[in-house]
């Protein structure tokens, strides 16, 4: 039970950031969410990150569906407490200039996090390192500012229905983010195995 509740709190976080501060905030407590939580739960605090675990062998299929459950609920906390405590809802814009911009962007900004996840934090090479959660933070932090003005840079499921639910992110637009996000989860674990021997 501890894992999920980790989850659910990282997540919510992750949109509390994101939310109030943009990309830089959501990679920084991104950083640090995964050093507080990776113990115990993996820190993955993104159901396209899990996908690419489960995929990889990391993980069973029970334990991703329930993680899922718990970040996209730590998500939607997150976007009840913006919208109803800090009078924070968005006008419900589509932030994507074109189709193909918004699914490129996303799907090349959930590869490269949910790539980076799995070898700092699966790879049996970097077992035990201390960089895991700045590699991954800053992962989120370069894909945020080279590529959330094409798409919002949401690089994340949980974090893409959240601010939907709050309205940052149109309704209209919400699968080209669950589609890209987990398109870039399981590539990312094709890329893995391709790129390390184990």
């Amino acid at each position: 039970m501890r894992k999920y509740l980790v989850e659910f709190l990282g997540t919510c976080f992750l949109v509390w950031a994101a939310a109030l501060s943009g990309g830089v905030g959501a990679g920084i407590i991104l950083a640090v969410m995964v050093y507080a939580g990776g113990h115990v739960s993996g820190g993955h605090y993104n159901p396209a990150v899990s996908l690419a675990i489960f995929l990889r062998g990391g993980m069973p299929l029970k334990d991703m569906l329930l993680y899922w459950v718990a970040q996209i609920l730590g998500g939607l906390k997150a976007a009840f407490t913006l919208m109803f405590i800090f009078d924070k809802t968005g006008s419900a814009s589509c932030l994507m200039p074109s189709l193909m911009q918004g699914v490129s962007a996303e799907l090349i900004g959930t590869t490269a996090l949910a790539y980076v996840v799995l070898h700092v934090a699966t790879a049996k090479a970097n077992a035990g390192n201390s960089f895991y959660g700045m590699a991954i933070g800053g992962t989120v932090t370069a894909m945020a500012l080279a590529f959330g003005g094409f798409s919002g840079g949401a690089f994340n499921p949980a974090v893409a229905i959240a601010l939907t639910v709050q309205k940052t992110f149109c309704m209209e637009q919400l699968w080209v983010y669950l589609a890209s996000c987990f398109a870039g989860g399981a590539l990312a674990t094709l890329l893995f195995k391709l790129t390390t021997k184990e």
